[in-house]
């Protein structure tokens, strides 16, 4: 099971100055990938959380957002990563994607998003997902899917379609600040470009070529 990436390289002087800026040209041509089906779901990504203990956990969530600031995502403040990032802020992400034999990988530190920023995103989900916020009590043990099937219909008929479902206290974002991004190119014979920005104390970033 051995895949030979023969793909165009990746240059430092083809790079943009801020890692951001190279990561919205990336997923934009990722998104293009997309619509023609090339690439599934192009803001999927990994994120990697570790506890207090340092032992790590990973899950594929949904970029809904992304500035100069970081990456954000949403969930249940009662799922695991979030109560391990409450304990351990640092955490990675990694964007797969496969077809186009590239990879983003970031580390950084997580921050919840203010409670405005939380309800505006909330505010553009499908009804059904806002419902699916509060039925699921996420991480958690439950007896049976039909636990879950009931806790949803109760909230379908509290909250019929049309009317505002309000924000679950317990729901909300993380931005992630990025201190490292790396940019992976997969090449030909395995001697992959890997380009790394690093955050400096003044405010820049250094890129750095790694050895694949």
């Amino acid at each position: 099971m051995r895949a030979h990436y023969r793909a165009e390289g990746l240059d430092e002087d083809d790079l943009a100055a801020h890692p951001m800026e190279q990561f919205s040209r990336w997923f934009e041509q990722a998104a293009q990938a997309a619509v023609h089906g090339f690439v599934h779901e192009p803001n999927a990504m990994v994120v990697s959380t570790a506890d207090a203990e340092g032992r790590p956990s990973s899950r594929t969530v949904l970029l809904k957002g992304y500035d100069d600031q970081g990456f954000v995502f949403y969930t249940n403040y009662d799922s695991r990563k979030a109560r391990e990032l409450a304990h351990n802020p640092y955490v990675s992400l990694l964007f797969p994607w496969h077809p186009l034999a590239r990879q983003v990988i970031v580390t950084g530190t997580a921050r919840r998003t203010d409670r405005e920023e939380t309800a505006a995103y909330f505010r553009t989900r499908p009804h059904g997902s806002q419902l699916g916020a509060w039925a699921s009590t996420q991480s958690k043990v439950i007896s049976s899917r039909s636990e879950l099937d009931v806790a949803y219909a109760e909230l379908d008929a509290r909250y019929p379609e049309g009317e505002q479902v309000p924000v679950p206290p317990h729901w909300g974002g993380f931005r992630i600040a990025p201190r490292e991004v790396e940019f992976w190119q997969g090449r030909e014979n395995r001697l992959h470009d890997r380009l790394r920005y690093l955050a400096e104390p003044d405010g820049g970033w250094r890129i750095e070529r790694l050895s694949p």
